[in-house]
């Protein structure tokens, strides 16, 4: 008989669920509480984050960004090392207690408190290695509170738009609209179309060393700052992997050197523009172009002509400028016109082709222009292979057949396939406008000013060079050379030529070739720096036909004088004059409708005269230039040699564009970009958008007569107190830098000689033209380095003095409010001292041992400090510009933080480098090359 089949044990069944039902609930209390004990975890986060903004008035977005950031921060810090946080948190403590009194005091922060003294020891005790994370710690704050700013100014800008009614009769959101409508109201439709024909806005980006931000930095950096942008719009579950992956980002930031394995060679230094133009420029612009359709042609923008031309056209000097630079030879030249060309060109292929596959009206609704036909046929005769795979549709879809070539004899053109490529961006543009002919005829406006008429714009702006590159070389090379060549003969039949001079035909070589393969557009400028006389025009033309055996291999350049001290500033107009009677400037003149280039240096001026001087100088150079122009028939075209330090001509650019004085602007703005000025201007497509409006605006505004009047008027007006400022100013300046020995305490008392260590660019710090002494060093690390040390001195130096000895205070007060080149000056200055710091100055110049000479820069420190501010009206720097200036205060701890780290490390390598390891050294030095990354991004506009 069969067993009873077994019972479950009721009660151990019971039992067994009600246990699992208690670990449950268990497992459920527990994540209760471990999210309740993170929520609080988080919460005295955010309020420990919160209290280092408590003595600020920032904007609340901006405020919370921040907040959100620093907390990240310290989170990751946390969990790198709980000592590390401690550390970081205890010295920011410090210094913004010792920061609120110094900031506000009516001389700045001179005299160290105990919270300053506490930090200074706090990092004297940490080693090396604790000292190079807390800098690394401080310079990813640094990073992520600029991207902060950026997004609020972004948002800013957004708001400003929503802000602007369909129905107003500007936009004021638009800086280039507004600038239109004023020049309609002053001047007329006419004159103001007029105007606008001509308007040309011409940045040249440069390799100049400024930028001391690694490229893998910049990768993380702009996926944070897609996070953030990101973060308004998600919730949940989503918030929460958002801020997962701004932590992993900022992990790896913290973990990633600051410093670059290797200096860039030029070849990669070109990749900065390639990259600028990817993210940026390409889509950027036609934007641009487009805003000020809508709003000019209203309902009509997008189905009728266009109003605003392609005013936009970048070049470069990178690759090209071999001013002191022996890495940039004739090959590299070569090398990176070819990869402007080729990434240019690939481009447009691929926005050909994604326009093409678009165009898919039929030929019934749409029908094609006998000029269209035509276009097809000459391809199919071109090349039938070409064509074949546009045949089948180019009855049913002609429009899209024929731009669907075109983008593939782009492609030919990459690889130079003679039968079917385009032989300039002239023969693509001509075929461009047929289409877009074809289109609006065949009742398909929409279509031709739409995205045909946007490839258009990219062309017109772009061409196939992307950037025109401008080619640059000091006068004495030249002159060296032709002397080799005069004394040993062009091929050194009479002995070996030296290798400079060979260099130097094969430069004029590269730039035949380039011209040649890539056209006139790509290259056709050839700078000469430090020009004296007009020999030096002569010379360079006389050493391009020397370089080529056959007359008609020699290139078309346009030699451009490039003034840059005060002796050459002053003696501008002769050497001008004198360049007339030269045959082939004269030929030049005929070629271009007259037009001539002139370029003036504001770096090499301001570390030669001093800042206040050279501002002078300069203001009146242009002025005698603009005449001498007018003069002379001379459709004049000034380059303004510029960095993004105020010492070295830097400052918002349409103010300093309204500045100008009258007729040396002419609608046509050029500037060199460089550094880290790129970036900001030009890394975010929404900024570099209000960028381009903003100067396009001034450019044009310029022209007005309100302007011209105003620029004029008030810069005679005030010439007599202007002449006082120069002499007073210069002499201050002179006293200071003819100082016995001044050079060698220089490069003491800043990290001027680790600057030069830093692998942020190709150039070398100095000229290698013999360089014995300051007149021989580049003005960037002359800047630089006294930024660094938290002095600024480049930016304002003298201007004290000539301020106490002109004793006007209500004069000075009423050019600052009346005259733009004035008013300018001094706001560029009052930034500029915002960043500097007495207490921090004092402790660097006593690395020099020379009283005499630090009190001057104290004393001028001051002086100028006390001028500056009695001038605006403010208490304490930047007072009456709130976000920027609440912006510096929030920043200047975490700068001090550095600073006293780079000081601390620059003592110990002064006084015991004897004593040192190589081991040892090279520690500091890695820490010190670690402290220039991060007070550079804390004070961003360093050269």
């Amino acid at each position: 008989m069969a067993g009873k089949p077994d019972l479950p044990d009721l009660k151990a069944l019971h039992d067994q669920r009600k246990a699992d039902r208690d670990n449950i609930r268990a497992t459920v209390r527990g994540v209760v509480r471990a999210a309740r004990e993170e929520a609080r975890s988080r919460a005295v986060a955010r309020a420990e984050a919160a209290k280092t903004f408590a003595g600020v008035k920032l904007p609340e977005s901006l405020r919370d960004n921040m907040e959100l950031f620093l907390r990240l921060l310290r989170e990751v810090l946390s969990e790198y090392g709980p000592e590390l946080r401690t550390t970081f948190d205890e010295l920011l403590a410090d210094l913004i207690a010792a920061d609120e009194r110094g900031v506000v005091s009516a001389t700045g922060a001179s005299e160290e408190d105990e919270s300053f003294r506490r930090a200074y020891e706090l990092i004297h005790g940490l080693d090396v290695e604790q000292q190079t994370m807390v800098t690394r710690a401080l310079t990813v704050y640094f990073h992520l509170a600029n991207l902060s700013e950026e997004n609020f100014r972004v948002e800013t800008l957004h708001n400003r738009e929503r802000e602007v009614s369909l129905d107003s009769d500007v936009d004021e959101s638009n800086a280039l609209a507004v600038a239109y409508q004023q020049l309609i109201d002053e001047a007329g439709p006419d004159r103001a179309a007029e105007l606008l024909e001509r308007l040309e806005f011409h940045p040249v980006f440069t390799a100049h060393p400024t930028e001391a931000r690694r490229k893998a930095v910049e990768g993380k950096i702009r996926r944070i700052s897609r996070l953030l942008e990101e973060r308004p719009r998600l919730g949940g579950s989503d918030l929460a992997e958002n801020e997962r992956h701004m932590l992993q980002e900022i992990d790896a930031l913290l973990r990633t050197s600051p410093i670059a394995l290797k200096k860039p060679t030029p070849v990669e230094e070109a990749d900065t523009i390639v990259d600028i133009f990817d993210n940026t420029l390409f889509d950027m612009v036609p934007q641009v172009y487009r805003r000020f359709d809508d709003w000019v042609l209203g309902e009509d923008a997008g189905r009728v002509p266009p109003a605003c031309p392609a005013f936009f056209h970048p070049g470069s000097w990178i690759g090209s400028d071999r001013d002191g630079n022996p890495n940039v030879t004739a090959k590299v030249s070569r090398a990176v016109a070819e990869k402007f060309f080729t990434h240019m060109v690939e481009t447009l292929a691929d926005k050909c082709y994604r326009v093409g596959r678009n165009l898919t009206l039929d030929n019934d609704h749409t029908q094609p222009s006998a000029e269209l036909v035509n276009l097809w046929n000459h391809q199919v005769e071109m090349s039938e292979k070409l064509t074949s795979r546009a045949e089948l549709i180019s009855e049913s879809e002609p429009h899209r057949a024929v731009m669907l070539v075109m983008a593939v004899r782009l492609s030919a053109t990459v690889k130079r396939n003679a039968d079917t490529m385009y032989r300039s961006s002239d023969d693509f543009l001509a075929d461009l406008r047929v289409v877009q002919r074809s289109l609006a005829e065949g009742g398909a406006p929409r279509a031709a000013y739409g995205p045909v008429q946007t490839l258009i714009w990219q062309t017109e702006s772009f061409g196939f060079h992307m950037v025109e590159m401008e080619f640059r070389q000091h006068s004495l090379v030249h002159s060296r050379a032709l002397a080799d060549i005069h004394e040993h003969g062009r091929n050194g039949e009479r002995g070996a030529l030296q290798p400079m001079t060979r260099e130097v035909l094969d430069t004029f070589r590269a730039l035949g070739s380039i011209q040649k393969r890539y056209g006139i557009k790509m290259a056709r400028r050839y700078i000469i720096s430090f020009t004296k006389s007009a020999q030096n025009v002569a010379d360079v033309y006389e050493l391009s036909r020397l370089a080529f055996a056959h007359p008609e291999d020699v290139p078309t350049i346009d030699v451009i004088p490039l003034f840059e001290q005060l002796e050459d500033l002053e003696n501008c107009v002769d050497v001008l004059n004198d360049m007339l009677e030269l045959p082939d400037v004269q030929r030049r003149l005929a070629e271009t409708g007259r037009k001539m280039e002139v370029m003036l240096g504001y770096s090499d001026s301001s570390k030669d005269a001093g800042p206040t001087t050279a501002t002078l100088a300069l203001h009146a150079a242009q002025e005698r230039i603009a005449q001498w122009a007018e003069k002379n028939d001379i459709d004049l075209v000034l380059m303004h040699g510029r960095g993004g330090a105020v010492g070295r001509g830097g400052g918002p650019a349409n103010r300093a564009v309204l500045a100008q004085p009258k007729g040396s602007v002419n609608c046509f703005f050029k500037v060199t970009e460089q550094g880290e000025i790129i970036f900001a201007r030009y890394g975010n497509p929404v900024l570099a958008q209000r960028h381009v409006e903003s100067v396009a605006g001034a450019t044009l505004l310029q022209s007005a007569p309100s302007v011209e009047k105003t620029n004029t008027g008030m810069t005679h007006k005030y010439a007599g107190m202007a002449s006082k400022l120069y002499d007073a100013s210069h002499e201050r300046f002179l006293d200071l830098i003819h100082s016995e020995d001044f050079a060698p305490w220089f490069s003491t008392v800043t990290p001027l000689t680790e600057v030069g260590l830093l692998p942020i660019g190709s150039r070398p710090a100095k000229r290698g033209l013999g360089a014995k002494s300051l007149d021989d060093l580049r003005t960037i690390p002359w800047v630089f380095s006294w930024s660094q040390a938290r002095i600024n001195l480049a930016a304002w130096y003298g201007l004290g003095t000539a301020c106490e000895r002109l004793g006007d205070l209500e004069l000075l007060r009423s050019a600052y409010k009346e005259w733009p080149l004035f008013s300018t000056f001094i706001d560029n200055i009052e930034m500029s001292i915002a960043k500097t710091d007495g207490r921090i100055a004092r402790r660097y110049l006593a690395l020099g041992d020379r009283d005499d000479l630090s009190k001057k820069v104290l004393d001028e420190m001051a002086l100028t400090r006390k001028w500056t501010l009695a001038i605006v009206g403010d208490e304490w720097p930047l007072q009456r510009r709130h976000v920027l200036g609440q912006a510096i205060r929030v920043r200047n701890p975490y700068v001090d933080a550095l600073s006293i780290s780079q000081v601390r490390a620059l003592t110990a390598l002064r006084e015991k480098q004897e004593e040192m390891s190589q081991e040892e050294r090279e520690l500091y030095i890695k820490l010190i090359l670690s402290t220039v990354a991060g007070v550079s991004a804390g004070l961003q506009n360093t050269g």
